[in-house]
């Protein structure tokens, strides 16, 4: 979130996160999108450059890892895989495509 900081995104606080959470993202669409972005510290679109083999299993579970291609991140240097932490887990298994 940018605001009057010279270019400087402002860090969100444990309570603005909660309360994005709880009250400001409507759909658990929105959440879980949120969710991959604050989890993995990736961008917006690198996380809606996600394909679901890259998150699920061929049986629908949660990879244990998140693979961002290269193709998708900023610098189009090399592909990141990022370890699933267990709230990012939950809210992956709760929202399934």
């Amino acid at each position: 979130m940018k605001i009057e900081g010279h270019g400087q995104a402002k860090i969100l606080t444990q309570a603005e996160i909660e309360l994005l959470f709880n009250d400001g993202l409507q759909t658990h669409r929105d959440r879980t999108l949120f969710g991959v972005c604050l989890y993995t510290a990736c961008r917006v679109a690198e996380a809606c450059s996600l394909e679901v083999v890259d998150i699920y299993s061929a049986k629908g579970n949660v990879r244990p890892t998140i693979n961002f291609r290269k193709h998708n991140t900023k610098g189009k240097l090399q592909t990141r895989t990022i370890p699933v932490i267990e709230d990012l887990r939950s809210l992956l298994t709760a929202w399934k495509p």
